[in-house]
């Protein structure tokens, strides 16, 4: 993969990056803290912060902790996505995602110490944890990464074998 070939995906990254941004701006000063606003019946609007990562885990290691555990992920999943092959699309959009959605939380997480969470899925006797834009993209990301892991198998499962 060389850097011309990743500049769409870094593209992508960065528009990730600023509407996970705009959105949280938008969180923070519009929205009052713990005040829930219905969508739908099944989705609301509901401020809050979390100090660590998907449902407060490791929030006892600290904001530096988290930052430098933020900054590994991302390093590791930039070196996942050198390797990916040009074919591998699905991989190459997830990828970016991933990234773009570790870098909105990094940057929440650097300048206010903690995570701006505002999206909650919710019935009348179960909701979900809240979460954020950021992590919805990191979610659907992983996803396309195995969505596309998963085609490659059947691709190859289903290749006739070569005869060397």
């Amino acid at each position: 993969m060389t850097w011309k070939s990743l500049a769409p995906y870094g593209l992508l990254a960065a528009v990730a990056v600023a509407f996970d941004q705009w959105i949280k701006f938008l969180v923070e000063t519009e929205l009052f803290m713990h005040d829930q606003i219905n969508v739908l019946p099944f989705l609301a609007l509901y401020r809050t912060y979390n100090t660590g990562v998907a449902f407060s885990m490791f929030s006892s290691i600290g904001d530096k902790g988290l930052i430098l555990l933020s900054l590994a992920v991302v390093a590791f999943v930039l070196y996942l996505a050198f390797r990916t092959g040009p074919g591998q699309i699905l991989a190459r959009v997830g990828f970016a995602l991933i990234i773009g959605g570790a870098i909105g939380n990094l940057i929440d997480r650097t300048v206010y110490g903690h995570v701006i969470d505002y999206i909650l899925f919710h019935t009348p006797v179960w909701s979900f944890a809240i979460f954020n834009l950021a992590d919805a993209f990191i979610t659907v990301g992983a996803g396309l990464v195995l969505l596309d892991e998963f085609f490659s198998w059947r691709r190859m499962k289903s290749a006739p074998p070569s005869s060397d």
